[in-house]
């Protein structure tokens, strides 16, 4: 196993309207230990307070993936984008040249939690764009975003992929489990929700949300007795 990251060992930034916990270094959070895996350079577990919100800021030469978990979020550009990204749909900005944008908590009333993923560009200075999508679960494994927009998933630049696992056994009377590729370098799974046995050729571990691993020249098998669900990463070298 390449690495891995527990979900209370994380990065935090509580500013009242906003708690973020951190699976990399971002912002006030600096660990040399934790700068990112491969192309995958930021997860922020975010939940923000009704009406509040990230107000008016740039970036550039980023892939930005928003996956909403609950509520909404109220998304405004540079582009002339504006649009209101619902709990499961997935949101794809790409800053190349340079974007503004704002993100609001869409209700005055509840929470918003979304995670936000940056995933460094295989080409820089490239035209700003911008996707969402609702993408429905097809199996243990749903394509979200993957570099050529391939099974109706969002399209992004970088030789990448992510995915979507969703593990049910309330509907079996088994446990239920998956063998993960990856067909690139390595491997890195995010747990969204559930508890989960991840076992390698080296050992077996429990996960639960929040947690997260990276592996590389080893087999991953996952295992799990409730439903689950995860991000699976596969990255370049």
């Amino acid at each position: 196993m390449l690495y891995i990251r527990r979900a209370n060992e994380r990065g935090t930034a509580n500013f009242g309207w906003l708690n973020s916990h951190h699976s990399f270094s971002f912002g006030h959070y600096y660990d040399p230990r934790h700068m990112g895996i491969s192309a995958l350079r930021v997860i922020n577990d975010d939940e923000v307070a009704p009406g509040a919100g990230f107000d008016t800021h740039g970036h550039r030469d980023m892939e930005i993936i928003s996956y909403v978990l609950e509520g909404a979020i109220e998304h405004k550009d540079s582009m002339g984008n504006q649009f209101v990204v619902p709990a499961g749909e997935v949101q794809r900005m790409s800053a190349g040249t340079g974007i503004t944008h704002s993100e609001f908590n869409h209700s005055a009333e509840r929470p918003l939690k979304f995670l936000q993923i940056w995933i460094q560009p295989n080409q820089l200075g490239i035209k700003p764009g911008y996707e969402q999508k609702a993408i429905a679960q097809k199996g243990t494994l749903t394509p979200l975003v993957t570099p050529d927009g391939r099974e109706d998933s969002l399209s992004i630049h970088q030789d990448a992929d992510l995915f979507r696992l969703e593990l049910n056994p309330e509907n079996s009377e088994q446990d239920q489990e998956v063998d993960l590729q990856y067909q690139r370098a390595c491997g890195y799974l995010h747990i969204i929700s559930g508890q989960a046995e991840i076992i390698t050729d080296s050992q077996s571990l429990s996960f639960s949300a929040g947690d997260a691993l990276a592996i590389q020249d080893e087999t991953l098998k996952v295992r799990s007795k409730d439903k689950l669900t995860a991000l699976w990463f596969d990255l370049p070298g």
